[in-house]
C-alpha cells in the first residue's frame, strides 16, 4: 500500500506524467486529465476468473459483445483462472480505476473465498467498485448417465449404504460449499475431490472418476442435452424452465438454500460518470430479448440489480450467508 501512496504523490506533483510503465503498460492512471476524453475511448478489458468452457466464461463473451457495440469499443474477455477465482481478482484489485478494467465474476470471489481462505490478498468490498448484477448462474447435481441414482434421494441412499466410497468433484466454491452443505444436512460420508476447472471435472465425472458433481449449467447444459450425464437436482429454490423435471435439492435435502450469483464489478475508486454509464449499459444489454435467449440457452437467470448502491447491498447480504453456510457445512479455512 505505501507503494500506492507514494505513486499517487508523484502523479499529482507531475499530472502530466500520468504514464507508468510499472502499472499499465501505456494506460494512464486515475488523474484530472484521465477524464478529458469521453469514456470509453479505447478498448475495455473483462476479466474473467475462470478457464475458457467455464459457465461464467459464456456470459461474458456473450454480454461483452454486445456491451462493446453498445459502448463503440470491443470489451475483451480474458480468462486469469486459478486459485478459486483469487488469481483475477487480485489483478482487478491492483488494475487502475479507470473504468478499463472490468471483473465479472461470481459468489466465488465475492461471497465465498473470505470464509474459505485464510490469507486472502484482496478484499471483496474494500478493493472493488460494484457496478450491476447480472444474473443467476444455475448449478445442478450431476451424476454420469450410466450411474444407477436416478434421483437425489437414491443418491443419497447409495452414499449411505456405501460411506467413503462415492466422491464428488470440487473445482470452484460454489461446487465445494453444494457438496458439503448436501453432506452436512442428508448426513453422508462422501469425498471431495479438488480441480482447477469446470471442463476438467465434467470430463472425469463422464469418466467415472468422481461419481458427484455439483456444476455450473454453463459448462455442462449442452452435456445434459446430449445424455451423457444426468441431473438429479438444481440447487436453485424452484425448478427451472431450461431443465423440465428436474426438481430443486431442497425438495429431497430441507434446508438446502444456495444462490450463484454473477455480477460486475471494477476496481475500488472508479469515478461515479463511468459506474453509472457502464450500470445503465449493462442493464440495456440484459433487456435487450436476443441476449436473453442466448443466456437461457446455458441456463442462465438474468436478474440485473436495480443500481450498483443495490448490488452493493446484495454483495455484502451474500458475503455474510456465504459465511454462514461454510461455517455450518463445518469447511476448515485454508
Amino acid at each position: 500500500m505505501r507503494g500506492v501512496a507514494i505513486r499517487r504523490r508523484i502523479f499529482r506533483r507531475q499530472p502530466h506524467a500520468a504514464f507508468s510503465k510499472g502499472l499499465r503498460g501505456a494506460r494512464p492512471r486515475v488523474g484530472p486529465l484521465a477524464f478529458a476524453q469521453p469514456y470509453p475511448s479505447a478498448p475495455i478489458t473483462m476479466v474473467v476468473p475462470f478457464a475458457a468452457g467455464s459457465g461464467t466464461d459464456a456470459v461474458a463473451r456473450i454480454v461483452a459483445k454486445r456491451l462493446g457495440e453498445r459502448l463503440k469499443q470491443p470489451v475483451l474477455v480474458d480468462n486469469k483462472a486459478g486459485a478459486s477465482a483469487q488469481i483475477g481478482a487480485q489483478f482487478v484489485a491492483k488494475a487502475g480505476p479507470d473504468g478499463y478494467t472490468l471483473f465479472m465474476t461470481t459468489n466465488t470471489s465475492h461471497s465465498a473465498n473470505p470464509a474459505l481462505f485464510a490469507n486472502l490478498k484482496y478484499d471483496p468490498i474494500k478493493d472493488f467498485t460494484p457496478i450491476a448484477r447480472v444474473g443467476e448462474l444455475p448449478f445442478a447435481v450431476l451424476v454420469d448417465a450410466k450411474f444407477p441414482a436416478k434421483s437425489m434421494k437414491e443418491l443419497i441412499d447409495g452414499a449411505k449404504a456405501s460411506p467413503g466410497k462415492l466422491s464428488y468433484a470440487t473445482p470452484n466454491s460454489t461446487s465445494l460449499v453444494a457438496s458439503e452443505t448436501i453432506r452436512r444436512i442428508a448426513g453422508i460420508d462422501v469425498l471431495g475431490v479438488p480441480y482447477k476447472s469446470s471442463p476438467q471435472a465434467l470430463t472425469d465425472l463422464i469418466g467415472g472418476q468422481v461419481q458427484m458433481y455439483v456444476a455450473d449449467l454453463g459448462s455442462s447444459m449442452s452435456m445434459i442435452k446430449a445424455g451423457s450425464v444426468r441431473a438429479l437436482a438444481v440447487t436453485t429454490r424452484g425448478a427451472l424452465t431450461s431443465l423440465p423435471g428436474v426438481p430443486p435439492v431442497a425438495e429431497a435435502v430441507k434446508g438446502f438454500d444456495l444462490t450463484s450469483w454473477n455480477g460486475v464489478f471494477g476496481p475500488a475508486g472508479m469515478p461515479g460518470p463511468v459506474v453509472e454509464k457502464l450500470d445503465v449499459e449493462l442493464r440495456q444489454v440484459l433487456a435487450e430479448k436476443e441476449v436473453q435467449e442466448q443466456l437461457a440457452q446455458l441456463g442462465f437467470e438474468v436478474w440485473p440489480s436495480k443500481g450498483p448502491d443495490d448490488f452493493a447491498n446484495y454483495v455484502a447480504d451474500q458475503l455474510a450467508h456465504w459465511t454462514t453456510l461454510i461455517r455450518q457445512a463445518g469447511i476448515r479455512q485454508e
